[in-house]
């Protein structure tokens, strides 16, 4: 069954949004008369960063959608506004969209009613049938020739066309003065620009890979600038000159460039924005500074005072520039063009016409522009992927699993990679599977034994709350030290040394027949290699047993150390009913976190846990199975309703993506029937991992090929120091799925679903799903739009081909040594080939099991998700207990 709903109070979200709207996000700041002492610009600063997402170190990569500051505009208008300041088109290309309708992925009857339902909404001054003829030609997507553009006569009824007074009256995102310099006069100010800021950005955030650190750097970037500047060989002596009695704050070096560069008030905000989506990448490391450092809050300031003082200094001697008039002619050309090749109209009809039919032909190609046209074409393969996910969900007999006799239940993070994983266990035995946040509710910062500085193991829109560590005896923990520690001054040794100049013409003969013959080893025989390598670290290492500091222990720091009994309680019960595990305990339960894999992969941390901030959820695995084994703990729980059988037994494991391996972390002593449930998992889990793999590895580019061992040809990938392509991660990721298990079981999502437990008979009040929205779900689609964006705009939002990425002061990719900093993903975690995409571009299809009351509910009390579906950020559906159907649009 299915229908359609629409959201409460949804006039905005049927209104078509043409080209004619505003581009520009305002926000009401009500600036002082006076352009310097009364600007706020610790306001407009925060306002404007609103169009860049901040962006964390590489080690520690954490996905952000690029948009989450402009989700109070709608998908289309923030297009729209990127395209115009820009250049950069958030929808899929052409090509993208004709491979997804060749490959059956766009079903035409969908695209053909998104059409005429566009058409029903449009004020059309022209007969019904010639528009849709028009649309429907142009909708095939098919370039205009440019020599039809280029044809005297149609330039000639375009210039008389101009006559009409036909105004189109749209308000232009502003441009910084060196990209208008730069596109009227041919002059590379804005490159320079560019290179210049680049430059200060990188000698200023290295702080560990350079052997001289930037002088003055403790005083803050824009005072090291200031100080070190008029020094700049790479700026001519006269530029240098200008920057001498420059203001020495950055506030009042940032109001006197945007006095000098004579920027209205009223456009501040959209000048400032400009400059930010110059260099996102840059720009959003500097804002990710200033939000995790109380001594760098005004750090984005400093980079615009810094930016916009040089862009002065190499502007200045063009100025005054005056706004360039823009003309209607050269804006008709086009939509006179339309109609000749879309509209099988001749030039010399126009002549033919009455004015307000040629306004209406001139209105209507206005309107159904090329973003227009992607926009149908995106929500056509949207819809079709919802309606053959509704038929595969809704065809099938629902049954209970009541009374069915289960010997272990396992935990495995909402991640799209543990869907096939899941699939193939449930099939291998009596096995039951659930889905919730790999970081299991545990609010913590975690320190590995040995470790000096701990690492938030939860999202990155959460703090943590409590540090856990892992310690060992006092003897056992000295020598392991002792080890690190001898490993790590080799580390310094060599890196000094490469950095000395005397000792550098030493290093080779010195390094030379170790990193010859790793070299050879690794290149030849990577497997092999690797598990050799790795093996005499860990002889090496010898890292002892561990314990977990779970008991609280007040300190000085920030962070206490453990949890009280009733924080214990809580985190458990908490962790229990977000997975919907109440009642019903096997007698062996595994909390699986998971991680991944890889060898020479700066983005080896985007393979692992998004849920727990780009590292391995097992720390969090194993916290969450010992504090569910404490008597204590189940002794509270019983009192609540929550009874743990005395024979269970809670586990820890680890779900390697890259091999899918299921890795034991915490194995306690067993009772009889957590050992049954023990062994026969250990029996079939070769044949899970043997079946997971070889799907896999069909859909690896050249791969297609079927392998004896493909659990060998994984592990050859994941060591593999040449490997682009350790694994697919995330990539197609296209739903979210809350509710039970029976919902999707021995259904083949084809790993792109994030499947999230929630039974909303357990949910009266609705708190459960409100906190599955706001966390999990929003983590989803985080990395939804993350993998979106670096499809679309991989040279915007993307990092780009692997092979010829530099890693840089070791924070972040460039391509080159004067690019960007790259904040998505490269062009191999996207791509099959440099012509076909392998991830499908779809904003995230939110689909929740519950009754229609719990999702009104929800969008009432959660004002942010229900911006997300009105402005289209995001699609939801729901299914009720009777199995309807509802597309909420």
């Amino acid at each position: 069954m299915n229908g359609t709903l629409t959201l409460p109070d949804q006039s905005e979200l049927q209104k078509e949004i043409l080209p004619s709207d505003s581009f520009r996000l305002d926000i009401d700041l009500n600036p002082e008369p006076d352009r310097n002492s009364g600007l706020d610009t610790g306001e407009l600063v925060k306002a404007a960063s609103r169009v860049i997402a901040p962006l964390g170190p590489i080690a520690t990569f954490a996905a952000r959608h690029p948009w989450q500051g402009l989700e109070e505009q709608s998908f289309e208008q923030a297009a729209r506004f990127l395209k115009e300041i820009r250049g950069v088109d958030l929808y899929p290309s052409v090509s993208m969209l004709k491979a997804a309708k060749n490959r059956g992925e766009i079903d035409p009857d969908i695209l053909e009613k998104g059409l005429q339902h566009w058409l029903d909404l449009q004020p059309l001054d022209l007969p019904r049938e010639v528009a849709e003829g028009f649309c429907r030609a142009a909708l095939q997507l098919d370039e205009l020739p440019p020599r039809l553009s280029e044809a005297t006569e149609l330039k000639s009824i375009a210039e008389k066309l101009s006559g009409l007074k036909w105004q189109i009256n749209e308000k232009r995102p502003i441009q910084t003065w060196s990209m208008r310099l730069e596109r009227r006069v041919g002059e590379r100010v804005a490159q320079d620009l560019d290179r210049h800021v680049i430059k200060w950005c990188k000698l200023f955030l290295d702080r560990s890979q350079a052997a001289w650190s930037l002088p003055n750097r403790e005083e803050g970037f824009y005072r090291a600038w200031r100080r070190l500047v008029p020094y700049d060989p790479a700026l001519r002596r006269s530029l240098r000159r200008r920057l001498k009695d420059w203001p020495q704050e950055a506030d009042a070096a940032l109001k006197e460039a945007l006095s000098a560069l004579e920027i209205p008030q009223e456009q501040i905000q959209s000048y400032l924005e400009a400059h930010l989506l110059s260099l996102p990448g840059w720009a959003g490391m500097m804002l990710w500074h200033s939000q995790h450092s109380a001594q760098e809050h005004f750090l984005l300031t400093e980079y615009l005072a810094v930016r916009i003082s040089m862009e002065w200094v190499l502007i200045q001697p063009y100025l005054p520039l005056s706004e360039q008039k823009s003309e209607d002619t050269p804006h008709l050309v086009p939509l006179v063009a339309a109609w000749t090749h879309w509209g099988d109209m001749p030039i010399e009809a126009w002549s033919q016409l009455s004015s307000s039919e040629q306004k209406g032909r001139l209105a209507l190609a206005h309107r159904f522009d090329d973003s227009l046209r992607k926009r149908l074409w995106l929500e056509a393969w949207e819809q079709t992927y919802e309606e053959r996910l509704k038929e595969m969900i809704t065809s099938k007999q629902l049954v209970s699993d009541e009374g069915k006799h289960v010997l272990a239940q396992f935990a495995f993070c909402i991640d799209v990679r543990s869907e096939p994983f899941r699939r193939k266990l449930e099939e291998a035995g009596p096995f039951e599977t659930y889905g919730v946040a790999g970081f299991f509710g545990l609010p913590i910062e975690i320190r590995e034994l040995g470790g000096e500085h701990g690492h938030p193991s939860l999202p990155v829109m959460l703090k943590p709350q409590h540090q856990v560590n892992e310690s060992s005896s006092e003897f056992q923990f000295i020598q392991y030290q002792q080890r690190r520690q001898a490993v790590h001054a080799i580390n310094r040794t060599f890196q000094s040394m490469k950095q000395n100049l005397p000792t550098s013409l030493l290093l080779p003969e010195v390094s030379g027949p170790w990193l010859s013959l790793q070299m050879l080893v690794r290149s030849f025989f990577p497997r092999g290699g690797g598990r050799v390598f790795r093996r005499i670290r860990q002889a090496w290492l010898r890292k002892p047993a561990t314990e977990l500091s779970l008991d609280r222990v007040c300190t000085e720091k920030e962070l206490p150390i453990g949890f009280s009994e009733d924080e214990k309680v809580r985190y458990v019960r908490q962790a229990l009913k977000m997975m919907g595990l109440t009642d019903h305990f096997a007698p062996f339960v595994v909390i699986c976190g998971h991680g991944s894999h890889s060898t020479n992969n700066p983005y080896a941390a985007a393979l692992d846990c998004g849920a727990c901030g780009g590292v391995s959820g097992a720390f969090n695995a194993r916290v969450l199975a010992t504090l569910c084994n404490l008597p204590k703990v189940r002794k509270t729980l019983a009192k609540e309703g929550i009874s743990i059988p005395e024979d269970t037994v809670f586990a820890a494991a680890e779900h390697i993506t890259t091999g899918n391996e299921l890795r034991w972390l915490y194995v306690p002593k067993l009772s009889d029937a957590a050992q049954e449930a023990f062994d026969r998992i250990q029996a079939v889990l070769p044949k899970v991992r043997y079946n997971v793999n070889e799907e896999q590895l069909m859909k690896l580019p050249r791969l297609g090929s079927r392998f004896e061992k493909p659990e060998t040809e994984m592990q050859r990938l994941a060591e593999d120091w040449s490997e682009v392509r350790p694994e697919w991660g995330l990539a197609r990721n296209a739903a979210c799925i809350i509710g039970d298990r029976r919902l999707t079981k021995d259904c083949n999502l084809d790993g792109r679903a994030f499947l999230h437990n929630y039974d909303w008979w357990k949910d009266h009040d609705g708190t459960l799903l409100a906190g599955i929205i706001a966390g999990p779900a929003t983590v989803a689609q985080w990395i939804n739009l993350q993998y979106y964006a670096s499809t679309v705009a991989p040279n915007y939002y993307g990092s780009g081909n692997k092979a010829t990425q530099t890693i840089t002061a070791g924070i972040g990719v460039m391509q080159g040594n004067a690019s960007d900093l790259l904040a998505g993903l490269p062009w191999q975690s996207v791509m099959k080939s440099d012509q076909e995409a392998y991830h499908a571009p779809l904003r995230l299809l939110v689909l929740i099991e519950a009754p229609r009351e719990y999702v009104k509910r929800l969008l009432n009390q959660d004002p942010s998700f229900r911006q997300k579906v009105q402005n289209g950020w995001i699609r939801l559906a729901t299914i009720d207990p009777e199995g309807y159907w509802e597309s909420w649009s």
